[in-house]
């Protein structure tokens, strides 16, 4: 896999938790129990990492690489996958990865999002 750090950069953002989903076999990430982000495979097992992320970003990440595509399994406006034997720059997937971490803090109660940021 090309994106190995994809974990560790997940993991080491505030409030992180993840767990493994055996019948989906995949690893979920969530920020105060919302999931923001999966990594699996899609049907022909081929490895794809999965993000929540603004409706206007997917369609403009989904123009620009030809490994990203709409959600597999998940919501298509909300959501992409990344196809993790792609060549897509560390940067764009950084900052993807970024994105899709607020858009779970978003989604939380109010109080629950400054106990996580402060």
């Amino acid at each position: 896999m090309k994106y190995e750090w994809m974990d560790a950069y997940c993991l080491e953002k505030k409030g992180v938790t993840k767990d493994y989903q055996p019948a989906w076999e995949a690893t979920r990430y969530f920020v105060g129990g919302k999931m923001f982000a999966m990594q699996g495979g899609d049907k022909t097992g081929r490895p794809i990492f999965t993000m929540k992320l603004e409706p206007s970003f997917n369609d403009l990440l989904r123009q620009q690489y030809e490994e990203v595509v709409p959600g597999y399994y998940s919501n298509k406006m909300h959501w992409s996958s990344l196809y993790l034997d792609g060549n897509v720059p560390d940067e764009a997937v950084r900052e993807m990865l970024d994105r899709s971490y607020l858009a779970g803090i978003a989604a939380l109660p109010k109080k629950l999002q400054r106990e996580i940021v402060e």
